[in-house]
């Protein structure tokens, strides 16, 4: 028991040193956001204030910082409805509150017709949500005397400005698009070195654990494809990441292929799970599991080093023209061959996401 103390404060240390690091993470990766909300905002402060005359303008700060936000998803679609949302709030209470004032009936009629009307305009919650919000904040706060529909414009203001800094100020979301294809491919490395592993020594433990890391990529497919959406959107209305867009088009065929690739593999690796479960070794397998886990790697290298281009396609081709079932297990086991066959159609895919056509991808197979 005297043990414990000590093993406790470790874990404690462990933990904590932990969520520092990941604190840090976050606050160094929210940087470029939280530098262009912070221009945004002052940006429409100064239009409202000093352009336009409004002397409390803060709706125009409100709504730049919620129409920008430090969500992953920044794509200018995305900005423009939470734009959308937060002025159609505001200018709906205005109209409401020119008609029949201000008081706490007034309030939740406002809130009420609000929440309706922007829920019908679109299908995302969180767009009612602002709107009500805003058209809360323009019935209770007091605003400008003898002002009709200035925070209306307020937040047009903000709204076109949160448009405007997306393309001009850009948050480079490559960056992020390229760190989460680099986590998913780093996935599929270690999840297929360990069902090579289970096909070699027949270690059925290996090939659950590989199973175990290809059931999570799901979540990891998911943030490649909002980051990946983000950055190609940005790229097509920004001058400066513009030049980008043949590469982000790269990535973006890559990540189809890596996408059907993890549910592929999910299933091949669970049928490993189940031909290794008697200690056997399956080595004719193994190197056949070795050289796609390196296509893979190819693969995915290729997004951070261009020099590296048409490797993996070369691998893969070399690979695709031997899944000949018979050839691969001449023993026959039906268990055994069900794994060459589940291989071919995740080699076509991956051919496909090196850029060959279909039909001379699925040509080069074997026939069976």
């Amino acid at each position: 028991m005297r043990d414990s103390a000590p093993l406790r404060s470790l874990a404690r240390k462990v933990r904590v040193r932990a969520q520092l690091k990941s604190a840090l993470r976050r606050a160094t990766e929210a940087l470029p956001a939280a530098l262009q909300i912070t221009v945004a905002a002052v940006a429409s402060y100064s239009i409202a204030h000093y352009l336009l005359g409004h002397p409390a303008p803060f709706v125009s700060v409100a709504v730049t910082i919620t129409s920008l936000g430090l969500t992953r998803d920044a794509r200018p679609r995305k900005v423009l409805d939470a734009a959308l949302g937060v002025t159609i709030g505001i200018a709906l209470s205005e109209l409401i509150v020119l008609v029949i004032g201000k008081g706490v009936w007034q309030v939740a009629i406002v809130l009420f017709i609000t929440l309706v009307v922007a829920r019908a305009f679109s299908p995302n919650p969180a767009f009612a949500i602002a709107a009500a919000v805003q058209s809360a904040i323009v019935v209770i706060v007091p605003g400008p005397v003898d002002a009709v529909f200035t925070r209306s414009i307020d937040a047009i203001v903000a709204g076109v400005i949160a448009l405007l800094v997306t393309a001009l100020i850009p948050r480079d979301p490559r960056r992020v698009a390229a760190r989460d294809a680099r986590l998913l491919f780093s996935v599929f490395h270690e999840s297929l070195a360990g069902a090579v592993e289970a096909l070699s020594l027949g270690n059925a433990p290996a090939a659950e654990l590989a199973l175990e890391r290809l059931r999570r990529t799901q979540a990891l497919v998911d943030n490649w494809r909002t980051s990946l959406d983000t950055a190609l959107a940005v790229a097509r209305i920004s001058p400066w990441l513009r030049r980008y867009l043949p590469e982000l088009l790269v990535q973006e065929r890559v990540f189809t292929g890596a996408d059907l690739a993890s549910r592929h593999l999910r299933t091949i690796t669970r049928r490993i799970a189940v031909i290794v479960s008697n200690g056997t070794p399956r080595p004719n397998l193994a190197g056949l599991l070795g050289e796609l886990a390196n296509a893979i790697d190819l693969l995915g290298r290729e997004l951070d080093d261009r020099t590296l281009a048409g490797s993996s396609r070369t691998a893969l081709v070399d690979l695709a023209q031997r899944l000949d079932p018979a050839t691969v297990t001449p023993e026959g086991e039906l268990r055994e061959t069900l794994i060459v066959v589940l291989v071919r159609p995740l080699v076509v895919d991956l051919l496909l996401a090196t850029g060959m056509d279909g039909n001379e991808a699925r040509a080069l197979l074997p026939k069976v």
